[in-house]
């Protein structure tokens, strides 16, 4: 069973904070990683190790380009229509992807 597990720390003046060691190790946190805050509608914040697109600058520059994207358009965001849905359907039919298996040199 698992333990809740309560810790502080202080803000200072420049709204900066040391992360508690056992924050840091149960996140597996090491020098220069990045966390990700999610604010909940109560106001609770979870905090998390942030996913890791820092190696592929083009993955993050695309991701932040979505996103801002999304603000600033947020009726371009739409449902896939059911013809759509079919036609990726039917291309992927049969197709098999293991996502933890290592790329062939040719797909590298």
């Amino acid at each position: 069973m698992l333990a809740e597990l309560k810790v502080e720390s202080t803000l200072t003046d420049k709204y900066q904070t040391t992360m508690p060691g056992v924050v840091r190790k149960a996140l597996g946190l090491e020098k220069r990683d990045r966390i990700s805050y999610t604010i909940l509608p109560d106001g609770d914040v979870l905090l998390r190790r942030a996913a890791d697109t820092a190696d592929d600058p083009a993955i993050g520059a695309f991701l932040a380009f979505l996103a801002q994207d999304i603000r600033r358009n947020p009726g371009h965001v739409r449902g896939l229509d059911a013809p759509l849905r079919a036609k990726l359907a039917e291309l992927v039919d049969g197709v098999d992807v293991d996502l933890d298996a290592a790329l062939s040199p040719e797909d590298e």
